[in-house]
């Protein structure tokens, strides 16, 4: 993602420029920022399902019980 001002604002920065807006902008950002955030967590989850196919296509993973996960777990 691209700077659009040149420099990076630290949190603190970027908490002063938020409570410089009106309340009912602040709720919509924190809208935004909450389903932007969905979005990349669900492009994440995507993204992992993709390499487990993939690595399960190339026997690289094998289906497990949850009874057999747990005693991996365990083991670690």
């Amino acid at each position: 993602m691209s700077k659009p001002f040149g420099k990076q604002l630290g949190f603190d920065e970027v908490l002063d420029v938020v409570e410089t807006l009106s309340a009912s902008d602040q709720e919509v950002l924190i809208d935004l920022v909450k389903k932007r955030l969905a979005q990349k967590r669900r492009e994440e989850i995507a993204a992992n399902i993709v390499e487990a196919t993939e690595e399960y296509k190339a026997g690289k993973a094998r289906r497990l019980t949850v009874d057999e996960f747990m005693a991996q777990l365990e083991e670690l």
